[in-house]
């Protein structure tokens, strides 16, 4: 059996018994020990197999695709092609959501009880630390210039060790320069140096494979242990939300992407998304951009045909650049809370949250929750109570699971788009 449909039998498996375990015995003590004891540490051990390989993967990657990529004029274009699909692409998924959630309206159709009994939840101690956890990052973040200078980091290592606490991009940026001084030098100790980045390469993607032996027991456990501990209780109270951003998620996912795969890479929708199921199940199962990210490396070069010079490029900048879905998630959220505690938001208001998301989404860290601080923020510039965003951290696991599906098939999709504008994409006829 494929692996990817081993995986996907996990995940069916751990929602079924978590579901089974949340209805029959929760809230017995004995289920949380078992989850706390058993579930939660297999799921996080197979995490962190996925998360150490990361940061070696991100600067062999990044530095190997700049340096392949010859020269800067071809750096240049690549970098702006990036950009301008990333910016354009993630400005559809807003308004596809915006669109919905004023359709919809799901924040204004909830029973007066219901919605009684959510804003009262802010206040509970349950809810208390996470609201105030999320809302204090929030109020760490930096203004536009002081978020300009930190993309160059005065301690690459440092930034190494805070990548997954926002530095990542500045990460990114060292491995880029690292890349394009590279590219300047043509001697035999660099020739040395990028023989050895090539071996650190292949000895991750070997750890990949190692750990992606594991994912069908890890996605159980990290299945299970979210559906053993919340059910589907507060997803049936919210449910016209979450509809309306899975169903937004979705037009973008199946719609505005197989659009752009057959105009742009000239691939049939059909066979990209058949290639492509591994990558789309890992990033449901990890809720992570970059935890998914050496599968869409592999499998893009694999089943694809996107060469490494443009996949380590694209595809690294993209797990925390292009984050279309989510940007969509981000302006939904915003106006559902706006609806949930009667604020009227006008056109004005829409048009910064739209502005708002887009660059959200493309500063979003590729780590599960990292959107939240960035709503908060959102929430704060249209007036909006930030404290409603504790409305929806009880359904922002599978909406994370969601969003990130179409954040990883974004990645895939520019990358395609622009291996073909390099004309060097060659998709293999047969896997």
């Amino acid at each position: 059996m494929k692996l990817h449909n081993k995986i996907f039998i996990g995940l069916i498996l751990g929602a079924v018994f978590g579901i089974t375990s949340h209805l029959l015995f929760y809230p017995d003590p004995a289920l949380e020990w078992v989850v706390s004891n058993f579930a939660y540490p297999v799921g996080q051990i197979f995490f962190r197999l996925i998360f150490m390989v990361v940061l070696p993967l991100i600067f062999s990657a990044l530095v190997l695709g700049v340096a392949e990529l010859g020269d800067l004029k071809s750096l240049g274009r690549v970098g702006t092609r990036t950009l301008v699909y990333t910016a354009v692409v993630s400005t559809i998924s807003v308004l596809i959501g915006i669109t919905l959630v004023n359709l919809v309206k799901p924040g204004e159709t909830i029973k007066p009880e219901t919605r009684e009994r959510l804003i009262s939840s802010i206040s509970s101690p349950s809810m208390e630390k996470e609201k105030a956890q999320v809302i204090q990052k929030a109020k760490e973040a930096q203004s536009v210039p002081e978020t300009i200078v930190n993309l160059f980091p005065r301690n690459p290592l440092g930034a190494a060790v805070n990548a997954f606490q926002g530095e990542i991009l500045a990460f990114m940026v060292f491995a880029v320069l690292f890349g394009i001084a590279l590219a300047l030098i043509k001697s035999p100790r660099t020739k040395t140096l990028i023989g050895f980045l090539e071996g650190v390469y292949d000895v991750v993607m070997k750890l990949i494979d190692m750990a992606m032996k594991l994912a069908p027991y890890g996605v159980f456990a990290l299945i299970f242990t979210a559906t053993a501990r919340f059910g589907l209780e507060i997803i049936q109270t919210l449910s016209l939300y979450v509809l309306v951003v899975i169903g937004g998620l979705a037009i973008h996912q199946f719609v505005v992407y197989s659009i752009l795969v057959k105009s742009l890479a000239k691939i049939s929708p059909k066979l990209f998304f058949s290639r492509i199921e591994e990558v789309m199940i890992t990033a449901f199962s990890t809720s992570s951009s970059n935890a998914t990210l050496p599968t869409t490396m592999r499998v893009s070069e694999e089943k694809l045909g996107i060469p490494r010079k443009v996949g380590g490029f694209v595809l690294t900048l993209g797990s925390s650049l292009n984050q279309n879905g989510t940007a969509l998630f981000e302006g939904v959220t915003v106006l559902f809370i706006a609806q949930l505690f009667g604020v009227h938001l006008s056109l004005g208001a829409q048009v910064t949250v739209v502005l708002m998301s887009i660059l959200a989404g493309i500063g979003t860290a590729g780590v599960p929750g990292a959107s939240l601080p960035l709503i908060v923020i959102v929430l704060q510039t249209v007036e909006v109570p930030a404290e409603g965003i504790a409305v929806i951290l009880g359904v922002d696991r599978i909406l994370d699971m969601c969003r990130t599906v179409v954040n990883v098939t974004g990645d895939i999709t520019a990358a395609a788009y622009i291996a073909r504008k390099e004309k060097c994409l060659e998709v293999p006829t047969k896997v």
